[in-house]
């Protein structure tokens, strides 16, 4: 990078918040995803509004690749930066500007971490619903740039159903403004859902509206075990079926399960073939009626036994080791990949059949638990990079399990994004007509390229 550049960076964010040396840009060289790391040419850091639509305007000025980041804990490879490009860490940008309870709104930067943002607002006695689960660490901008989910998106929806608008600045440092703190705005195109799962490829956030929601009165967790992932997942399907909607419908497998109580110890059955994580919310006559019609539906579809949480620290526990089936895994093996296949709910026994036979095909270690309810499941290959031959099966089954996926009306992403990792079967979900479509607005809001380069569509 050009001592003179770096100057001018050093000149709108400060001296401490440019990052030339080669240890510093490592760190921000790679994120969750599987993928190679590649070493930006520098890192800034703005701390402000200001400083950042002057970064952006700075970066496009000279024709920089520009990379956001949040906490990097991206899945498709959406943070990875561009060979001689820019990493704008959002870090600085963390505040909570304002929580209204009478309108139900909030202002935040995009660097607010998210479960730092729900606890804020749960001490105004409101709620945020999308909870992904990497909520500890992840932030508020980047579960809009991805379209983040989690375990409550069944019922509540993911992040883009609760954006109400994006201040963004454009390439060429214009603050653009979109949406309102109303419930109701159709002033001009909509911008704020062209911004969200855009994944950092249209503009960069400035400010997010988000809506907030009163609390449910009451709850129900339980724990349904099965003798096979089939009737699990037939059941999850039943469910849906009888026009009921949990919160959360959470399915694990048997390796998933034991990984998961060897790591946590919060009292899962460690001989069950599969398990559902299920919980009812809503006014405590809904909660008993829906928690009682779950209850016949899972033994009328082979539920060995029923288990009803008895309090909330017993509720906690099993939702915390539901949310540590990536870390758990994670230790088994030096590579651990997590895919984002989805389907249309119905579809779900099948694709859970799938994936028994892919892993059979491949001889491959598959963990699978994921987010039922709404067709998210979360196929986990546990493997070794370095060894090739094996890497070469990883990459076959991953081919298939999107395809599969795919030939059930699914999806290629439900949550974790697009980005480098998935690129090139967008093709496969649209048709070369939609991509270029896709390539003719980016070219017309981002004329030199600057902005995550290579992202979603290649």
């Amino acid at each position: 990078m050009n001592t003179s550049i770096i100057k001018e960076f050093a000149a709108i964010v400060g001296d401490d918040n440019v990052m030339s040396s080669e240890t510093d840009r490592h760190v921000y060289s790679y994120d969750a995803a599987v993928l190679d790391s590649v070493m930006p040419a520098l890192v800034v850091r703005p701390e402000n509004s200001e400083a950042l639509g002057k970064t952006v305007k700075l970066c496009n000025d000279h024709g920089l690749p520009l990379t956001v980041r949040g906490a990097g804990t991206n899945l498709s490879g959406g943070t990875i930066p561009h060979p001689g490009g820019v990493v704008v860490l959002t870090n600085g940008l963390n505040r909570i500007l304002e929580i209204n309870a009478e309108d139900m709104y909030a202002v935040v930067e995009p660097g607010v971490v998210t479960a730092k943002f729900a606890a804020e607002v749960a001490a105004c006695g409101l709620f945020y619903p999308p909870d992904p689960g990497s909520q500890a660490v992840s932030t508020l901008g980047g579960n809009v740039a991805e379209n983040a989910g989690g375990l409550r998106g069944l019922k509540y929806g993911v992040t883009k159903d609760y954006v109400m608008g994006i201040d963004f600045w454009d390439v060429n440092g214009n603050l653009i403004k979109s949406g309102s703190r109303t419930v109701k705005c159709v002033s001009g195109y909509n911008l704020t859902g062209l911004m969200v799962a855009s994944e950092g490829t249209l503009g960069v956030f400035d400010k997010i509206i988000l809506k907030i929601i009163p609390p449910p009165k009451a709850s129900r967790s339980m724990m349904a075990m099965f003798n096979s992932m089939q009737a699990a997942s037939e059941t999850v399907a039943a469910i849906i079926a009888a026009k009921i909607v949990p919160a959360t419908l959470e399915i694990m497998d048997n390796f998933t399960i034991r990984t998961v109580e060897n790591f946590r110890h919060a009292g899962l059955p460690k001989n069950a073939a599969a398990l559902l994580l299920i919980e009812v919310d809503g006014h405590p006559a809904q909660v008993a009626d829906e928690a009682e019609l779950v209850e016949q539906i899972c033994k009328q579809h082979g539920a060995t036994e029923l288990k009803v949480a008895r309090d909330a620290a017993e509720r906690d526990a099993v939702w915390q080791a539901r949310r540590d089936a990536l870390p758990a895994l994670a230790k088994l093996r030096p590579t651990c990949v997590l895919e984002d296949a989805t389907v249309p709910r119905s579809k779900i026994p099948a694709m859970i059949k799938a994936l028994d036979d892919i892993s059979k095909k491949y001889q491959l270690t598959i963990g699978t638990f994921g987010h039922a309810g709404d067709g998210n499941l979360h196929p986990t290959i546990l493997t070794d990079r370095r060894d090739e031959k094996e890497w070469q099966r990883v990459e076959k089954a991953i081919d298939e399990i999107f395809n599969r996926a795919l030939e059930l009306g699914g999806t290629l992403s439900g949550e974790h994004g697009i980005g480098l990792a998935k690129a090139k079967y967008m093709v496969l979900e649209t048709n070369r007509g939609t991509l270029d479509y896709f390539r003719r607005m980016k070219s017309v809001l981002d004329p030199k390229g600057i902005l995550n380069p290579g992202k979603i569509i290649g």
